[in-house]
């Protein structure tokens, strides 16, 4: 998902570590009654976590945790995701594995565990990838698996791709009652681009609604995936689980076994901790890595001692050694958070490897920069760039992966960075091509070349594949033809439900599309997108003009067809918002020299005859005429100031209309 939102960020930081302090250590028994060794799990297959302690030590259920510290052979590595469509629940099932594999014991269980950020927690979704390691037994053999928890809503695909790097296998979790959504295809599409090996599972079959068999036909039919021994579960109420652990063990590869390579490393995830520095998540693909050694990042150069490694489960538990195939964290004392990025290769210092992994791409290039670098580094498809507005001062352009994206990185920022932030409406960037047959870059109104310097303007495309209903087919039609889009295709993926595939400008999704998608399918609709280029169209810039002096904060570029509309809207909205003055006030929107769209604030009048009491008729008319002439000269003169709410009121209105 390459498409970026752009939008501004301008700001009128410290951060605790976002990862939960050592687990507590429950109270040693009393010595009069001494703790029977606790007996095995008698499930016919899998069972859970550890065997039971010698008779000289006394058992605890801290034991099953330091378990997951014992190697194993990487013959008995699973690396694994979960990938589903949002809300068909991943949460719950990551939940119910580190249940029953002992990791987190009952007494410390809550929903979402993985989930630890407030906004994750307060609006029910996963907005981060996260770890965790579990120890399985199976058939009196251990085995380690690796859990990564991924985010299922379109705006954070970008977490999904970069979890499945790091694995040979994923769960996919599909809702028995909702059936195939468009991100389970894309989530689909992603695992089949990595090479792994797909496992489905159909959650939620205790819902009255829950309709496994028309499911399974429906991933049959849309995926090409063989379901005959699809797992039937409901992580709510823990039926299946078992069965899920066992299928990874038994259909998931291990990792390839070169461990005496040259060390490279992965970088998934990496977050700034203001006491240790970055702290850097990775998988190792070849070599091993042990508690100071000297390595190297590939793409920045940077060298470092590791002084701390360790593994994920989920808290942070250290060890002396990682091998190939193993996921873990590293402490390193790094304060420049540009030395670590996600996709990044770690290597030895004295031992480098000859080539870095694939997937490394180089970032886009006070308070607000030192945060944003921070948050960066723990959401890798934040891009910004630093940008002065003649509204709104110096600030930054950021790019997002969609509004819900925008939204979480701007909570994240005032919450975890203590930060008052203005943000404006989305944009995206336009192309325009010169009469010099130059083509520049344009994602701000007052710099588009004037339009006898220009020859045509190109806006950014994006196709839009609707799953829907067979009964909300209409209105989500009628949603694409209004929002410019050409109809492509419309596919029966099933009796009852419908593929609407689009292509429409990509400025006419970043605003309210989503809503108005589940909106007019009562929730039930999905959609995912993915940029296919750039396409000429008729676009204008529309101007906004306050008493003859152009605001340049207000310009935007809009299509022809939708600047009236735009205009009036926009000038209406401003004359409730600025304040009258002595004289009047015109407020027009104009494309070039034509006005297309006018208000006028009336002025406030002194009323000059109250003294007059009776007289002659030319009394009056004289003090009329002076008020009249020294109005005039104050227009000509007055300066009108916009208040900062009308910038802000303007720019939401903006998003509603565009």
């Amino acid at each position: 998902m390459a498409t970026a939102t752009a939008s501004r960020l301008a700001v009128p930081a410290p951060r605790t570590s976002p990862h939960a302090p050592g687990r507590r250590r429950p109270a040693a028994p009393l010595p009069s009654a001494p703790p029977r060794p606790r007996a095995l799990s008698a499930a016919p297959r899998g069972r859970v976590v550890c065997p039971a302690a010698p008779a000289s030590s006394p058992a605890s259920t801290t034991d099953a945790g330091q378990d997951r510290l014992q190697k194993v052979p990487v013959s008995n590595i699973r690396n694994f995701s979960i990938i589903a469509h949002i809300d068909h629940g991943k949460s719950t099932l990551a939940d119910k594995l580190l249940e029953l594999t002992g990791t987190v014991q009952k007494r410390e269980m809550k929903q979402q565990f993985l989930d630890n950020m407030d906004l994750e927690r307060e609006r029910g979704i996963t907005i981060k990838l996260q770890a965790a390691r579990m120890r399985y037994i199976m058939n009196d053999e251990p085995y380690c698996l690796n859990l990564i928890d991924t985010p299922g809503h379109v705006d954070f695909s970008y977490e999904v791709s970069r979890s499945l790097a790091a694995c040979e296998g994923a769960l996919l979790v599909v809702d028995a009652s909702q059936g195939v959504e468009a991100q389970t295809l894309a989530n689909v599409y992603l695992a089949l681009e990595n090479d792994l090996e797909i496992i489905p599972v159909l959650n939620k079959i205790d819902l009255p609604g829950a309709e496994p068999d028309r499911v399974a036909q429906e991933i049959e039919e849309i995926i090409g995936m063989d379901c005959s021994n699809a797992i039937r579960c409901s992580a709510k109420e823990g039926i299946g689980i078992t069965e899920i652990l066992d299928a990874i063990v038994t259909k998931i590869p291990p990792p390839q076994n070169t461990a005496k390579s040259p060390l490279r490393a992965l970088i998934f995830d990496s977050y700034y901790d203001p006491y240790r520095g970055v702290i850097v998540y990775f998988r190792v693909v070849d070599g091993s890595i042990k508690k100071g050694d000297k390595i190297c990042f590939m793409a920045s150069g940077k060298e470092y001692v590791a002084d701390e490694i360790g593994v994920l489960s989920p808290n942070q538990m250290q060890v002396s050694e990682l091998y190939a195939g193993e996921v873990g964290y590293l402490s390193a004392s790094i304060r420049s958070v540009a030395d670590a990025r996600v996709g990044d290769t770690i290597t030895h210092s004295s031992k480098r490897a000859e080539c870095a992994l694939p997937g490394y791409s180089q970032a886009t290039p006070m308070e607000l920069r030192e945060a944003l670098e921070k948050l960066q580094l723990n959401d890798a498809a934040l891009k910004f760039e630093p940008e002065s507005s003649s509204a709104m001062g110096f600030g930054f352009r950021c790019g997002f992966l969609g509004l819900l994206h925008m939204e979480i990185v701007q909570e994240r920022l005032e919450r975890e960075y203590n930060l008052n932030l203005i943000i404006t409406a989305p944009s995206v960037v336009y192309h325009v091509n010169l009469a010099d047959g130059e083509t520049v870059e344009c994602s701000n109104p007052s710099l588009l070349p004037e339009p006898g310097k220009r020859r045509s303007i190109e806006e950014p495309y994006v196709k839009i594949d609707m799953l829907t209903p067979k009964e909300y087919i209409g209105p989500i039609m009628e949603l694409g033809q209004e929002r410019r889009g050409e109809f492509k295709e419309m596919n029966f993926i099933t009796e009852n439900r419908a593929s609407v595939v689009y292509e429409l400008p990509l400025a006419e999704m970043v605003g309210d599309f989503f809503d108005q998608l589940k909106s007019r399918s009562k929730g039930y609709a999905s959609m995912e997108y993915s940029l296919i280029g750039y396409r000429e169209s008729n676009l204008v810039k529309l101007d906004i003009q306050i008493n003859g002096d152009p605001v340049e904060a207000l310009s935007t570029i809009v299509h022809r067809d939708k600047a009236y509309s735009v205009g009036r809207a926009l000038t209406q909205k401003l004359k409730e918002l600025i304040p009258r003055q002595m004289f009047r006030v015109p407020i027009q929107a104009c494309i070039g020299a034509k006005v297309i769209a006018s208000e006028a604030l009336s002025a406030i009048r002194k009323d000059v005859l109250s003294k007059c009491y009776g007289g002659d008729i030319s009394r009056k008319k004289k003090l009329l005429k002076k008020q009249a002439e020294g109005k005039r000269r104050m227009k000509a003169i007055g300066r009108v100031d916009v208040p900062q709410e009308a910038f802000m009121a303007v720019l939401k209105l903006e998003k509603e209309v565009l």
